[in-house]
């Protein structure tokens, strides 16, 4: 019975060395087997149990408990240490730039072949993303499946308030749905950061939409917003046409008129002057010869409640801005289905 006590607390430095020198996942699966698997050290050890005691087995078994407990301490202390040596690594050794063009696209010749380029929808949002950086905005995600409570109940929507069915949704079973909206993302922003803030989210979001020239169920949105002790539709309006001046280079005709949003108070439509047809009237514009590209207003008192900030002390601003709507304006795009289409002919023209 001695004899085989100690081979297994012999065991013991063999299993640090092994462990300690394993430098990847896969040798520290192997050094696993090698120890205690079904051929391993210890199995090859236990094996020889049936020429004891019944209580010397007991006494055996013990020792052979106490260093699995053990090894297993090392295995996960290593398993550690390889995580997080692999994720200081990670942007060094497996970074890909998306933006540079591959070897093999490089040298084909113009006409030769479609070799790829960023998506239009991508291009605008990180020329907003530039754009709202400089003025001191941080871009802030969340999750496109959401909980009620994100989506609708913190943004002051009831569970029974008919402006849940402007937003009509897809729901799973588990009662989680596609988010309908990015200012979802306003709540979690104001749950983990401290006002002052000035946030934008750019992302998708889901609708149960009756598909047309102007309306799609999946779509881009970049929500923003601006938290301080005084903010004003002054604020939010500047804002508003600054971004607008940048996006187009030139000041475009806009409008402002009532609007109503749950989670903001007083809200506004931000009309601008449809691009396609120039105001004239086209399937875009449903012949109005307006487009609505950003509904904002002042954060809603509920909502600053909801996020454990008091309406007395701090104010905010939020806007809800189209991606597709804009980049069809920017592009003269007659059709917002062209961008789920998935049609090179279309896309080539970027």
């Amino acid at each position: 019975m001695a004899d085989l006590i100690g081979e297994i607390q012999a065991l013991d430095q063999k299993a640090a060395a092994a462990v300690g020198s394993a430098a990847n996942a896969e040798a520290l699966q192997q050094v696993t087997q090698d120890f205690v698997g079904k051929k391993g050290a210890l199995t090859q050890v236990m094996k020889q149990l049936g020429s004891l005691s019944a209580e010397e087995r007991g006494a055996v078994g013990k020792a052979a408990n106490e260093f699995k407990l053990r090894f297993e301490a090392l295995i996960t202390e290593k398993e550690q240490q390889l995580t997080e040596a692999r994720y200081a690594t990670l942007a060094e050794t497996e970074f890909v730039d998306m933006s540079v063009v591959p070897a093999e696209f490089a040298a084909v010749k113009s006409g030769a072949a479609f070799s790829g380029h960023i998506h239009p929808i991508s291009r605008t949002q990180k020329q907003l993303e530039d754009i709202f950086t400089s003025m001191g905005f941080s871009i802030v995600d969340g999750p496109q499946v959401e909980d009620d409570y994100h989506n609708f109940g913190a943004l002051n929507f009831t569970d029974d308030h008919p402006a849940r069915d402007m937003q009509d949704t897809f729901y799973t079973t588990t009662g989680h749905l596609l988010r309908t909206h990015t200012s979802t993302v306003q709540i979690r922003a104001l749950e983990r950061m401290k006002p002052p803030l000035r946030i934008i989210a750019p992302g998708r979001v889901f609708r149960y939409e009756e598909v047309d020239a102007s309306h799609e169920h999946t779509f881009y949105q970049m929500e923003g917003m601006i938290v301080d002790r005084k903010v004003s539709v002054g604020n939010l309006l500047h804002l508003m046409q600054t971004l607008l001046t940048e996006v187009f280079g030139r000041e475009v005709d806009v409008r402002l008129r009532p609007g109503y949003f749950p989670f903001v108070e007083p809200g506004f439509e931000l009309d601008m002057k449809c691009l396609v047809c120039d105001g004239k009237g086209c399937p875009v514009c449903k012949h109005s010869g307006w487009v609505e590209v950003l509904p904002c207003g002042l954060v809603h008192p509920n909502v600053l409640k909801s996020a454990g900030l008091d309406p007395n002390e701090w104010q905010g601003a939020a806007f809800g801005l189209g991606l597709n709507r804009l980049v069809m304006m920017q592009h003269g795009i007659e059709d917002i289905r062209h961008f789920m289409a998935g049609k090179l002919d279309f896309l080539k023209q970027f």
